[in-house]
């Protein structure tokens, strides 16, 4: 049960199931000069998953904008982060930041892809920025930069993608070793985790290179367990 639910545009939550929340945007953006802010808190416990209804289209205004999402799963809670992409149209600038909070024993599944501008265009530029912890102990501090073309077209980072996605899963046993296939990389971390990573040339191969990744973990793992 949901016992707290506050929010104004442009990010406007809804309840769309006992323990289910959805993003709608009430208002175009984030535009340049938008600092936007989400929390949330999963006490123990309980689950909470937060999905979104559409993907997110970042735009170009005054000055750059700003979104940072911070999220506090207690101890034998559970955290579902699957929203729609994020799409970075021509001319924003913008600053993505994630703060995660996790209690030993937590189990979390977060996800984010982020689509290198609408059709035909290049990217505005975009830095991110994830931080997790797990009982006070660092699990995964990682950032980068979209918008940069000597970045972006390096076949070292980017090379000839669309698209970037990542999920970090917590909670299962990691695997022995990394998996990797076309595009995606399983990799478990040092801490109680395992990172899936992948870029494609459009967002339908980017989810579905993901979720090979996250299936690889949860089916054999704890895929009897609701996930």
């Amino acid at each position: 049960m949901i016992s707290l639910l506050r929010s104004s545009p442009p990010l406007t939550l809804r309840q769309t199931g006992p323990a289910a929340v959805h993003l709608v945007s009430t208002a175009a953006g984030p535009l340049g000069g938008d600092d936007l802010a989400l929390d949330l808190r999963v006490t123990a416990g309980t689950t909470l998953e937060v999905g979104s209804v559409a993907s997110t289209l970042v735009l170009p205004g005054r000055g750059e904008s700003s979104m940072l999402v911070t999220a506090v799963v207690e101890e034998g809670a559970t955290l579902r982060f699957t929203p729609e992409p994020t799409v970075l149209a021509a001319g924003c600038s913008h600053r993505m930041a994630v703060r995660l909070v996790l209690a030993p024993g937590a189990r979390v599944l977060w996800r984010e892809e982020i689509v290198f501008g609408r059709y035909g265009e290049r990217p505005g530029r975009c830095r991110t920025r994830f931080d997790a912890t797990v009982g006070g102990r660092p699990l995964l501090r990682q950032e980068f930069t979209v918008g940069e073309e000597a970045v972006d077209c390096s076949p070292a980072v980017f090379g000839d993608a669309a698209c970037v996605g990542t999920t970090l899963i917590t909670g299962p046993e990691a695997p022995a070793e990394a998996l990797v296939a076309d595009g995606v990389a399983v990799l478990p971390l040092a801490g109680p985790g395992i990172l899936v990573s992948a870029l494609a040339a459009d967002a339908v191969e980017l989810r579905a290179r993901l979720r090979w990744g996250e299936s690889a973990v949860l089916d054999d793992a704890c895929g009897s367990e609701g996930w």
